[in-house]
């Protein structure tokens, strides 16, 4: 009897019950978020009134890596994403921890973000609190409803999307009514005003409208939930993308013709700015409240990913069995989501929106160089050795070369400092990987005294 057989006999697998429609869904609300209601500002400040240009070059990269991720999905639909890929690729653990390492304070840094933005200027709309102490507080809200359980957090995260959504509905209305109504200066979009090279504003431009489309990534973790990966994963995925895709583009263009660059700028609430000037009334507090349930919707996506990982790499031996005890009450990684947590609130107390959000930006940008050469790497191995999927006969998306080819060169290119990064981003990001080092090392040493842990600690 083969290993898969034993496997498939002795442990329950989880249940391929995802169609197509919500799988799409999925990937168009996994998007939407807290990127596009805080950064567009911060976009408008490198590049001044074309901040289309950024989000369609960002649109671009995300498609490169788009077409990487769904050939990959097709051959091994499994739920571990780049670090399964990873793995398969190039076989070794210490890299393959890196790389899921990375992903994992992605999450927390994008969450860090996402804090930062809610104590801006949206919540100043209702309150005047100091920003740090805002982002704390809501970090904690936010662990309180990640250790309640799993399934209220999605529940939550169900309803926010919704919400996130009509507020983004909200904006494309008021840039066709402006339109037809020939309000703002629609001339103000092809304007790029920076002090240095342009180019090189687009680039770092491109890196901070590049965070409002992550979470494409994500959905390849329903990959083994998915009922026919092969034919639905890349029409789900490249859909969303496009979707999300045109909602920013329309945003972007609105937002440009009816604010000034300069207001924008200063701005941490730059869609709040729209409202308020729009000639389709809508209350502005309304929207605010709609922009801070974005945010927080995307902070909870990110936090519940990355405590789960924290669990999930203690269950597999990678780090110290700490992390992976779950509580007797509610059944949720306490020690896991602990951890997550300091580090988000020690974070945001070090840096700032835009910093946050471009320390994200880098570490994905790293694994999604890896992912498009991993792509290139496992095309020499044998179709044969790919999962056989029941029901699901179709052949697995190839990717044209150059795609995977250009994603990796893209993305390294963005990672450089060639986008006029500032240090303490890479700075940053050296310091969180240094972390996943130090806990690799200290797993390491444990097992070598002690031996191998059968399984974690409960």
């Amino acid at each position: 009897m083969s290993t898969e057989t034993t496997q498939t006999e002795s442990s329950p697998t989880l249940r391929r019950a995802i169609g197509r429609k919500v799988l799409l869904l999925f990937v168009v609300g996994d998007i939407l978020g807290a990127g596009i209601y805080a950064l567009t500002g911060k976009v408008a400040g490198e590049v001044g009134g074309a901040i289309w240009i950024p989000f369609v070059c960002a649109f671009v990269l995300a498609t490169l890596t788009a077409t990487a991720y769904a050939e990959l999905v097709g051959r091994f639909p499994q739920a571990a994403g780049a670090a399964l890929y990873t793995q398969k690729a190039f076989r070794k653990p210490f890299f393959t921890f890196i790389v899921a390492f990375a992903v994992l304070m992605s999450g927390i840094t994008s969450a860090g973000a996402a804090a930062r933005a809610f104590g801006g200027d949206y919540l100043a709309e209702f309150i005047s609190v100091p920003t740090l102490l805002a982002a704390w507080f809501f970090l904690l809200v936010i662990t309180a409803v990640n250790v309640i359980g799993i399934s209220e957090s999605v529940k939550v995260n169900v309803v926010l999307t919704l919400i996130e959504a009509s507020g983004l509905i909200v904006i494309l209305a008021i840039g066709v009514f402006a339109l037809i109504q020939g309000d703002g200066d629609p001339s103000r979009t092809m304007q790029v005003d920076t002090d240095g090279t342009p180019w090189i504003a687009i680039l770092g431009a491109t890196g901070l409208a590049f965070y409002a489309l992550l979470g494409f990534e994500d959905s390849v973790n329903l990959a083994e939930e998915t009922r026919h990966p092969r034919r639905d994963f890349p029409r789900a995925l490249f859909g969303g993308l496009i979707i999300a895709g045109l909602i920013y583009l329309g945003v972007a263009l609105t937002t440009s013709m009816l604010v000034d660059t300069e207001t924008l700028t200063e701005s941490t609430g730059p869609l709040l700015e729209v409202v308020k000037v729009a000639g389709l009334t809508f209350p502005p507090k309304l929207f605010a409240l709609i922009a801070l349930f974005a945010v927080t919707n995307t902070a909870l996506i990110n936090m519940i990913m990355a405590s789960r990982l924290v669990y999930g790499m203690s269950n597999e031996g990678i780090v110290p069995a700490i992390f992976g005890r779950v509580g007797a009450r509610r059944q949720t990684p306490y020690v896991a989501i602990a951890f997550t947590v300091l580090i988000a609130m020690t974070l945001v107390a070090t840096g700032d929106l835009a910093g946050l959000a471009d320390t994200t930006v880098l570490l994905l940008l790293l694994v999604f160089a890896v992912v498009n050469i991993s792509v290139l790497v496992l095309r020499k191995v044998p179709d044969e050795d790919d999962e056989k999927i029941e029901g699901d006969s179709e052949k697995s998306f190839r990717a044209p070369t150059w795609a995977p080819v250009a994603g990796a060169v893209v993305s390294l290119v963005l990672a450089s400092p060639l986008t006029g990064r500032e240090a303490s981003v890479y700075l940053r990001a050296g310091i969180l990987l240094a972390i996943g080092v130090v806990l690799y090392a200290i797993n390491a040493w444990v097992v070598k005294r002690t031996g191998p842990r059968a399984e974690s600690a409960n």
